[in-house]
């Protein structure tokens, strides 16, 4: 018998609490309660172990580093998860799979390192979404693979779709194609904040908790070991070995590898602190649209879609015919449950679909991303001198893109990654960065004032998105910051 829950606590703030609690329930996600039981076996730790590696975290980037740490390079490793198994990141997105990782496009990949480096990284991330699409065809787990619309929500924004799909198809080779207003309706739904949109054709919509239980289920057939209820809440190194400190016994062990998300607290170690920015968004799901909303909607297909505010909004008709949509929302976790949250979404359901203006919504969630300090994630070990490796920094594009580090991180955490040229990219070459101001300055110093930082750019952006124009000389300093 699995031990009785603790309650899900909305105001958790990973910049604030020590612990994300143990044993807590999950957030009241559609992903959840479409999932049904997870696999049976999770349980918290009760006695002191031995393991050749532990992972802390058990969300599509663990469970997918445990899973090819097993299948690929022999090594059955423990998984430590503070509450339970896709607790967190992985059970309140949005389900979206894209062929992308971290918040900086393919032409801003170009003007920070170089053609070069853009093409092998572009290769790299691409390898990581058909990996994903592979795996989403061989897991139930409600995919559909019917791509990735980018709604222009503003017409000068067609211009920047325009010239990103041109780099998309001369530089990198995409087929890709850009649509009309009238198109988008013709073809996919009646979106009254589209002035056009760029269609890509590497999009595929899932159920993400299913999509991880699925592979959880891989990895414990291949003997890894998961404890749910378990945080970590202390951590020495003794003479090169880990001692990992659960409530329930301690683990000892060579290597860990973290995956925490948007979840990695300031405690859990000095590797990471103020090496993330915890972002909130939140999520809706309406109940299901009738066939006469569906005709209103013109909603014709299950394309994932964003568009093109900086606080973007993502949504898709789901298979059962209902809308979710979601946004970024509070700056703290202390915020998170203000109705005016909730009513950004609604509000942008009514004005992007008028027919559905006031429709029920059945599920309402809110969670945190983990966005690292130059916009791209990190899948490496931070310092040589420990035997500690992390893969974080997603931004919000982690669903597909997470099994791809899980299985990077495995091989570098097997030893296996002197030799690969692949490592010499820059989300794996280099450490997680501190927060900077005006990219001139990086340093820990800079933390406490991050949130500040982020009031006042929530607001320029909010001007940005609906009023006028961002000039890029002056914005893009602040999005890398």
């Amino acid at each position: 018998m699995r031990p009785a829950l603790t309650p899900y606590d909305p105001q958790y703030d990973p910049l604030i609490a020590r612990s994300p609690g143990a044993g807590r329930a999950h957030a009241p996600t559609y992903w959840i309660d479409q999932a049904g039981r997870r696999p049976e076996g999770d349980s918290p730790l009760t006695t002191d172990i031995q393991a050749d590696v532990v992972i802390i975290g058990a969300g599509l980037t663990g469970i997918s580093t445990a899973l090819y740490l097993a299948k690929e390079h022999g090594t059955r490793a423990v998984v430590l998860e503070a509450n339970q198994s896709v607790w967190g990141c992985s059970s309140r997105n949005g389900g979206q799979g894209q062929n992308a990782s971290g918040r900086l496009n393919r032409k801003q990949w170009i003007a920070r390192w170089g053609l070069d480096v853009a093409k092998k990284l572009d290769a790299e991330i691409r390898a990581g979404f058909d990996n994903f699409r592979h795996l989403a065809r061989q897991i139930d787990c409600d995919a559909v693979d019917a791509g990735h619309l980018y709604i222009a929500h503003r017409p000068e924004k067609l211009d920047y779709l325009q010239d990103l799909a041109t780099v998309h198809r001369e530089v990198f080779g995409y087929d890709n194609r850009i649509l009309s207003a009238q198109a988008v309706r013709a073809e996919f739904c009646d979106d009254r904040d589209s002035s056009g949109a760029l269609f890509e054709s590497e999009g595929v919509g899932i159920n993400p908790v299913k999509f991880a239980l699925g592979l959880l289920r891989e990895a414990r057939a291949l003997g890894v070991k998961l404890h749910t209820g378990s945080p970590v809440d202390g951590w020495e190194t003794i003479a090169g070995e880990h001692h990992l400190h659960t409530p329930g016994g301690t683990v000892r062990a060579k290597r860990v590898a973290v995956c925490t998300g948007g979840y990695t607290g300031q405690v859990l170690t000095p590797l990471a602190k103020n090496k993330i920015m915890p972002i909130l968004s939140n999520s809706v799901v309406t109940r299901p649209l009738t066939p006469a909303e569906l005709e209103a909607t013109q909603f014709r297909s299950h394309a994932i879609l964003t568009d093109t505010r900086t606080l973007r909004f993502y949504y898709r008709l789901l298979p059962d015919s209902r809308l979710q949509l979601g946004s970024r929302s509070a700056v703290t976790g202390a915020d998170a449950a203000n109705p005016r949250h909730l009513k950004l979404l609604t509000d942008a359901i009514a004005r992007k679909f008028p027919p559905l203006a006031g429709i029920q919504i059945d599920y309402s969630w809110w969670g945190w991303v983990d966005v690292s300090h130059d916009m791209m994630p990190r899948i490496t070990r931070p310092d040589p001198g420990q035997s500690v490796w992390y893969a974080l920094g997603y931004g919000g594009n982690g669903v597909a893109f997470s099994t791809w580090a899980g299985k990077r991180l495995a091989q570098r955490v097997a030893g296996k990654d002197e030799a690969c040229e692949v490592f010499n990219l820059p989300i794996y070459n280099s450490p997680l960065q501190y927060p900077n101001i005006l990219g001139a300055v990086r340093s820990p110093a800079l933390a406490p004032f991050r949130r500040l930082g982020q009031r006042a750019l929530y607001r320029w952006y909010w001007l940005e998105d609906e009023k006028f124009r961002r000039p890029e000389s002056f914005a893009q300093p602040f999005l890398q910051s």
